[in-house]
């Protein structure tokens, strides 16, 4: 990966303990992930072994509370950056995405959860024990969050309080593996107004999972769930009944500002495999950056990663210090899922035919830009979504 004193070093946002973490996590990359990523690509899912030992590293627990078995004590938001950094080495965004799928289904159950709900799920799921999954989009919407259709009613019987879960989620990371889902149901009537979350129970009767292929991210298990009448404990239920939208938004912000921060660290690993191609691959007589044309295509990507990094710092320091706007990581999203396309497809021109053939990063990254651009917000409606909120015109 980068040196940290190749751009870290000269930034005013880490210091000698963002170093620290991040020659521990690339151990951890090197002994743990880097020769196996090829073959759980193929497989098409990562092991549940990988998420034990992660954990054992510290990785799974960083920036989570104390009591719940993380570890918050000296960590900020930029410690997370390093981290997001560092698992990016191999070039493979479905690492990320999959070992680190609880960084989106388990922070609605820290924020809005009873604490008896808060005992029982987090403890195992930051020892890598189980896997937790966030379960939002449905097939026939997606960014569209206020109008999802899984219904959940709630009874009372013989069986006791519970709610009666009907309806499918699609394109649910980790969704094959996940042991919970952090689920987003309709519990009241139309709009955001009616949406709550509920933990389920993944082996509950009534579950049914799909595998869905795809084409990046491949080592990252997807899955298209369905829900026949399934019962999920009424203590189950996260936050307020019908509450559960704004727990939905506040996860938007963080998720985006990781996103952005992915695609920066990605472009970065393809542009170091471009340049270490130039610099050793010979056309008409001298290495490829010898010619113009080469040392511009670097430069510039340079130039798109640098602009779209001190954006990630500045909205990581908004966060941090109580300043930051939703707006603002609509467009970073944006900025950054646009940076990584060009310097993707700028890194596979220097590579040339070597970066259509399946083994190398570029090959990969190229493979995993749609994702980035459509995951967690399209491009168009985060651009709709930040021309809203700063100039109106809602209706």
């Amino acid at each position: 990966m980068t040196a940290f004193d190749d751009w870290r070093a000269r930034s005013p946002y880490y210091d000698e303990t963002h170093e620290a973490l991040a020659q521990s996590v690339r151990r951890f990359v090197a002994r743990e992930i880097a020769p196996h990523i090829d073959r759980w690509e193929a497989e098409g899912e990562l092991p549940r072994a990988l998420h034990k030992k992660a954990a054992e590293a510290g990785i799974l627990g960083l920036r989570y509370p104390e009591q719940y078995g993380g570890h918050s004590e000296g960590f900020d938001n930029f410690h997370g950056l390093v981290l997001t950094e560092e698992l990016a080495a191999v070039g493979a965004g479905g690492l990320g995405a999959s070992l680190m799928t609880h960084g989106i289904g388990l922070p609605p159950i820290l924020a809005l959860g009873s604490e008896e709900l808060k005992q029982r799920v987090a403890p195992p799921v930051l020892a890598g024990d189980r896997i937790i999954a966030l379960g939002i989009t449905e097939a026939g919407g997606g960014s569209d969050v206020a109008n999802l259709k899984t219904t959940a009613v709630r009874a009372n019987d013989s069986g006791g309080d519970h709610y009666i879960v009907n309806g499918g989620k699609m394109f649910i990371t980790s969704g094959m593996r996940a042991d919970w889902l952090t689920c987003a149901v309709r519990t009241g009537g139309p709009g955001a107004a009616g949406i709550s979350l509920l933990l389920i129970d993944m082996d509950s009767p009534g579950v049914e999972r799909s595998r869905l292929d795809k084409m990046g991210w491949r080592c990252s298990d997807t899955a298209a769930i369905h829900f026949d009448g399934v019962r999920v404990p009424a203590e189950n239920l996260i936050g307020p009944e019908n509450a559960g939208f704004i727990g939905i938004m506040r996860n938007f912000n963080s998720e985006r500002l990781g996103m952005a921060m992915g695609c920066c660290a990605y472009a970065r690993v393809a542009m170091a495999e471009a340049a270490e191609w130039a610099q050793n691959r010979e056309t008409f007589g001298k290495p490829l950056v010898g010619h113009q044309s080469i040392r511009i295509k670097l430069a510039d990507m340079e130039r798109q990663i640098e602009a779209t990094q001190a954006w990630v710092d500045l909205a990581a320091w908004q966060v941090k210090n109580d300043k930051a706007r939703p707006a603002d990581f609509a467009m970073l999203k944006v900025q950054a899922t646009r940076m990584l396309e060009a310097v993707a497809r700028e890194a596979a021109q220097v590579l040339g035919g070597a970066s259509y053939i399946t083994g190398s990063k570029v090959e990969r990254i190229y493979r995993e830009v749609r994702v980035n651009a459509i995951g967690g917000g399209s491009e168009e409606i985060m651009l709709d979504l930040a021309g809203r909120q700063l100039f109106g015109g809602k209706k």
